[in-house]
């Protein structure tokens, strides 16, 4: 079978899986009225997903990686298609809660043995091209994720939004297990030899610019449509357009971002934050409520936050080679560190200073970031 057949539909798993996780914030709605529950409520089934993500996912990679990532892959594949299907006909709203916890807590494993097994399907020097096609799943599971369920809700029905969201991953997961070969004979890393990473300075040094990488993206991006709204005055319509435009150049940002990584890593990773930050002066300076102004300042927004993902990823996981999967598990955490920071912080700006004064939180972890990059080149570079 062909490597780019099978990044495929590891893409499509990847997308799948985030349907999954954010696809129920476009039906939120219907969910409310279903169960006759609150919008505080409805906002746990995102909220207790993130947190056991966050929480357990180190923990989770550690006790499966051992274990065969076509079958790995696969079944954490059939866990969400069935936690999906379940989900159209859960009887009460404590039912519906449940059956997210399966797929949350095997979110970060899929997540981390589908990029290893990515890049184990490219040469050592095309690990970032690997990495960069499977991102494009991420980003489209992100950006299209919810408007793709909110429209089956609307168009089919309620079941149908979750039903869609199960068959993706089923058709992911048969392809997967008939596609991807099977993994070469090594010897299993140790557990103790795993949890070793965590004694290396620049695992650490890693960890802190992703978690301050992502939250200079979530400081801005959490209020993504109400800084559209407010700022530019343009309605929901030419808004949800914008959106769907930040979408394609994350899209295009994350392909850009990977080759640049594998030509120079250091240098791309060091000037990721600057782009960020360029991107909000720009969107600073010629927000407006002229639309034809407004598409490609968010095509730029969108391309310099996306990549944020696979810069930090490859970033992260470079600095322990010998687990990659559960250095990816670090990532998957830090990076939901990140979200609860950068969103907490910029909603504290914004609740002090006004709307634009999210930018300012999104410019103060890209200095961080800077500073966490530039502290671990020193170190590699005494090092040696």
């Amino acid at each position: 079978m062909s490597a780019g057949r099978t990044l495929f539909f590891i893409a499509l798993g990847l997308f799948g899986l985030y349907a999954v996780e954010f696809g129920v914030v476009g039906i939120l709605p219907a969910i409310i009225a279903r169960y006759d529950i609150s919008v505080a409520q409805a906002g746990w089934l995102v909220g207790l997903f993130a947190l056991i993500v966050a929480a357990g996912g180190p923990f989770m990679v550690l006790w499966l990686s051992r274990l065969d990532r076509r079958k790995v892959l696969a079944g954490s594949l059939l866990v969400f298609s069935l936690c999906s299907l379940l989900s159209a006909w859960a009887p009460n709203f404590a039912t519906l809660m449940a059956l997210r916890v399966p797929s949350a807590l095997l979110h970060p494993v899929f997540f981390a043995v589908a990029f290893a097994a990515a890049v184990s399907l490219y040469r050592p020097e095309r690990a970032a091209h690997a990495t960069a096609m499977a991102f494009v799943g991420t980003s489209m599971g992100l950006v299209l994720g919810v408007p793709l369920t909110t429209w089956v809700q609307a168009r089919v029905s309620y079941e149908a939004s979750f039903l869609f969201c199960a068959a993706v991953n089923l058709a992911a997961a048969i392809a997967l297990w008939v596609m991807l070969p099977a993994a070469p004979k090594t010897k299993t890393a140790s557990y103790g030899s795993q949890l070793a990473i965590l004694r290396k300075p620049a695992v650490w040094l890693a960890v802190a610019m992703t978690v301050c990488v992502f939250g200079a993206m979530f400081s801005v991006y959490s209020y993504a449509a109400e800084y559209l709204a407010r700022e530019t005055g343009l309605n929901g319509e030419a808004i949800s357009v914008l959106l769907v435009v930040f979408g394609v150049g994350g899209v295009l940002g994350n392909l850009l971002a990977g080759r640049w990584l594998g030509r120079n890593r250091t240098r791309t990773v060091l000037l990721y934050p600057v782009v960020l930050a360029a991107a909000y002066g720009v969107l600073l300076v010629f927000g407006s409520a002229s639309l034809a102004v407004l598409l490609p300042v968010c095509l730029l927004w969108g391309a310099a936050h996306t990549s944020g993902l696979i810069v930090s990823q490859v970033w992260l996981t470079s600095a322990a080679p010998e687990a990659p999967e559960f250095a990816t598990s670090l990532y998957i955490s830090a990076a939901n560190l990140g979200v609860v920071f950068g969103s907490t912080l910029g909603g504290a700006f914004i609740t002090s200073a006004g709307m634009p004064a999210a930018l300012w939180s999104g410019w103060l972890f890209t200095v961080l970031a800077v500073a966490f990059v530039i502290l671990k080149i020193r170190l590699r570079a005494t090092s040696i």
